[in-house]
């Protein structure tokens, strides 16, 4: 503040001090809106590209919305095909098995026959190839199956003394057309699993170890372990190197070193599939030309308390003079099941093509076991046939099912009816052991 007793210099002094003061500010005005300029320009350019990048986003997003859309459409149609292969797949088998289990009736009625050298060698050829055939078959449908995402199983209780006695019977006959030594070691284990695809496993593993030994033999055991009870397959065969041991359960892999075995390379694929459906985890240890274990772990049942009673050595021995009525639509199967019955067991086979007719063929005089196709003619089924005997009888007559579907519903029906299930083609072998079973 200027006073009037300030002298002219001080006073000039003091404008001097305040002007300087007012520039200082006015500059600093200055900067600051130099500033906020800066800042405002710089918030515009960032709100410009912050729309830029959103509308880059948002036009991302449309495409990814349109890619999803694709790859759902794209699900469904691959979805709807795998229904529609499984579909056809379940209505053709019965009649792509229906004439290949007749031909196996015939072979093996053929093969009861006397024969020169020649004619054996052609019937075992034959054989042969119906048997590539049926496990080619086999596999395709149980890919498929185990590849639908409605597949259903059926656990309970399986006896692997039972599993490998049925083993011993199907696989020895292969085993020793190769020269090669194939045991069964006895247990009285019981585990917990499907049945069907139990079997399976067990078969594709045991065809293996025999498809891949040329020398020694094979062996198939269970070892106890805590809760489980592992499944082994021991063979002698070529081995499997380290670089091949995962690659080999996928479809259509086959050990490059032995590409004259037969087969395509799916059997495999089928045990860890399976395998992986049911949660029974699944070993390998192979060491190069020393051979090769496969095992598989089951959940423990427990042991079977009751001993089997004994079977006779020859099934035909008690099924011999007694009576099966069979209901098949189709004429060749019929033919086979006479030949094979009549023939080669003994049995006195009466043979119907449907239901109407089988009650006719029955009368008051009830068989001693039914044989039914599932599929029959318009609508008709080999459970309404078996129902309407049982029916017509008035008791429960031992009945067996043969059929070529996969399907869970039949296995229940025939579960709730108390009637074996036997899927085709069928073996006179296995088909002459359940009836020796049911009617022993």
């Amino acid at each position: 503040m200027l006073r009037d007793d300030d002298g002219p210099e001080r006073r000039v002094e003091k404008l001097r001090r305040i002007n300087q003061v007012l520039i200082d500010r006015i500059d600093r005005l200055e900067e600051s809106r130099s500033s906020a300029w800066s800042m405002f320009q710089a918030a515009v350019a960032l709100e410009q590209e912050v729309m830029a990048r959103t509308r880059d986003l948002e036009r991302a997003l449309a495409d990814l919305s349109q890619r999803n859309r694709e790859l759902a459409v794209a699900r469904a149609s691959a979805e709807e095909a795998n229904r529609s292969k499984t579909r056809f797949l379940r209505a053709a088998s019965h009649d792509l098995l229906q004439p290949l289990s007749a031909a196996r009736l015939f072979l093996a009625a053929l093969a009861d026959t006397p024969m020169n050298d020649q004619q054996k060698e052609l019937t075992d050829r034959l054989g042969g190839a119906f048997e590539s055939v049926e496990q080619l078959m086999h596999a395709v449908l149980d890919i498929s199956r185990l590849d639908s995402q409605r597949i259903e199983f059926h656990r309970q209780p399986v006896s692997l003394g039972e599993l490998f006695r049925r083993l011993a019977i199907e696989y020895t006959p292969l085993a020793e057309a190769k020269n090669l030594r194939l045991s069964f070691v006895p247990t009285d284990a019981v585990v917990e699993s499907d049945p069907v695809f139990l079997r399976r496993i067990a078969q594709n593993l045991v065809s293996n170890a025999i498809k891949y030994t040329h020398r020694g033999g094979v062996v198939v055991g269970a070892r106890r372990r805590g809760s489980l009870c592992w499944l082994c397959v021991y063979d002698t065969g070529v081995g499997i190197p380290a670089v091949d041991r995962n690659r080999i359960f996928d479809e259509f892999q086959r050990l490059s070193h032995d590409a004259a075995t037969p087969g395509m390379g799916l059997g495999l694929s089928i045990v860890r599939r399976a395998c992986a459906k049911l949660d029974h985890p699944i070993r390998l240890d192979s060491e190069a030309m020393r051979g090769t274990v496969f095992r598989v772990g089951l959940p423990l049942v427990g042991l079977e308390t009751e001993g089997r009673p004994e079977r006779p050595l020859r099934a035909s021995l008690q099924l011999r003079g007694r009576v099966a009525l069979v209901v098949e639509n189709d004429p060749g199967m019929r033919r086979g099941y006479e030949m094979i019955l009549r023939d080669r067991l003994g049995m006195v086979a009466r043979v119907t093509g449907g239901t109407a007719e089988a009650l006719a063929t029955m009368g008051d005089d009830p068989p001693d076991v039914i044989l039914a196709d599932y599929n029959l003619e318009n609508g008709d089924t080999g459970v309404d046939a078996i129902r309407a005997l049982r029916g017509s009888a008035g008791q429960p007559i031992p009945a067996v099912m043969i059929t070529a579907h996969r399907d869970p519903q039949i296995a229940r029906n025939c579960a709730a009816m108390q009637v074996h299930l036997m899927e085709k083609p069928v073996h006179p072998v296995e088909l002459a052991e359940m009836l020796g079973e049911i009617l022993a």
